[in-house]
């Protein structure tokens, strides 16, 4: 079975969202199906649904207002941040009822800067894009957008919407029933007609007495920029108060589900892969940092210049005695790091006194390990060739 398409209501304050939330909620339960409904408005009162999961019974908003000295948007930001750490929790809830579920139908605040600029807004989006089918309603409040002006803050509020979330969007013209939304849906379709409402707005053109001038010509450059902006939008009106439309914006949901498999999904597993990637990039970058710290080097190069590990020096060891007689220095450099380790885990510290290879009496100085240390490791360090030449010289001296 597929998945449940996901829809996340957006929109002005006073668009009408909560409204076409009730709307969308019967409708879906008319045709037979079951929605799930989540709420992620924390100041609104009443809910005029049934919800499954509201924010408010985990977060009071009252009181963080109260707790945290906020006013009534950062008291929303700091309640879906609250309640953004848990998204976990709640996408494994959801995830055991999508068996059993046709869509899932969110609400935000009315507040949208709120939800959609937040990083708690962008965690929330992503969880549920990243686990089922995602769409994003973005629901217009019909009469308020009669002017041009309106009209247009709208589209690029839109726009920018689209763009951060990068999920597909419908344009819901809402509160139908008060005015028809086939003037803004040809002014989205048809350039021209746009421009002619332009040029008859006298405030627009410098004609009016509270017209600046550069009105009109912001509007056309702005409405040349988003005209391939409508081409990737599904445009739909609808009345929350009389239920018109709303087969009309069910159709649009499946449209967007297989928008979302088609193209969404395949550029949002890619985001996750590179996020992925650069984690174990952030990784490989701090290993290597605490590599060099230690005075050691990284494995990577290990074939280019024989590099000695923390836990190899062993490993040399048994190489050398595979070669060197049993007086040759491997044996001796275990002995040596023997008596390091024991000094390092003496209580007495430079009080201990020890005998070194020559013979000579070594303090236990910093230098004085410094320098063992240099020595055993240039010693393990060198070449088959050079360690046969010494044998050598050895065994001429000795015949001597």
């Amino acid at each position: 079975m597929s998945s449940p398409a996901t829809v996340i209501c957006i929109g002005m304050a006073g668009s009408g969202k909560t409204t076409f939330m009730q709307r969308l909620n019967s409708h879906i339960h008319s045709k037979k199906k079951v929605p799930y409904v989540i709420n992620l408005d924390p100041a609104v009162l009443k809910v005029p649904f049934g919800t499954n999961i509201d924010i408010r019974d985990s977060i009071n908003y009252k009181k963080v207002m109260e707790q945290y000295n906020l006013g009534p948007n950062g008291a929303i930001m700091t309640s879906l941040n609250l309640f953004s750490t848990k998204i976990d929790q709640v996408l494994s809830i959801v995830e055991k009822r999508a068996s059993s579920i046709d869509h899932i139908i969110v609400d935000t605040p009315g507040q949208i800067e709120c939800f959609i600029w937040s990083a708690s807004g962008a965690i929330i989006t992503d969880a549920l894009a990243s686990s089922f089918p995602t769409v994003i309603a973005y629901i217009v409040d019909t009469p308020r957008t009669s002017s041009p002006t309106t009209f247009m803050s709208n589209m690029l509020y839109a726009c920018s919407i689209l763009y951060k979330t990068k999920l597909p969007m419908i344009i819901v013209f809402n509160k139908t029933d008060v005015k028809d939304a086939e003037f803004a849906k040809e002014w989205m379709k048809d350039f021209e007609a746009f421009q002619t409402v332009l040029h008859n707005d006298e405030d627009l053109n410098g004609e009016g007495e509270n017209s600046t001038g550069y009105m009109g010509s912001l509007m056309n450059s702005m409405s040349l920029m988003l005209e391939e902006f409508y081409n990737h939008l599904d445009v739909v009106s609808v009345s929350a108060y009389t239920g018109e439309g709303m087969d009309d914006f069910l159709a649009a949901v499946d449209n967007k589900v297989e928008e979302y498999n088609r193209d969404y999904k395949a550029e949002r597993d890619q985001i996750l892969k590179d996020r992925e990637e650069s984690e174990k990039d952030r990784k490989a970058a701090n290993l290597s940092s605490l590599l060099k710290d230690m005075g050691l080097k990284d494995d990577k190069n290990a074939n280019k210049d024989k590099p000695i590990q923390a836990d190899s020096i062993s490993d040399g060891e048994d190489n050398d005695e595979e070669e060197a007689d049993p007086d040759d220095y491997a044996d001796d450099l275990t002995s040596r790091r023997k008596e390091d380790v024991d000094f390092l885990s003496s209580s007495r510290g430079r009080e201990y006194n020890y005998t070194d290879r020559k013979g000579e009496i070594n303090d236990g100085s910093d230098q004085g390990i410094q320098a063992r240390y240099q020595a055993a490791l240039k010693s393990v360090q060198k070449s088959d060739s050079e360690a046969r030449a010494e044998k050598l010289e050895q065994y001429i001296k000795n015949s001597n």
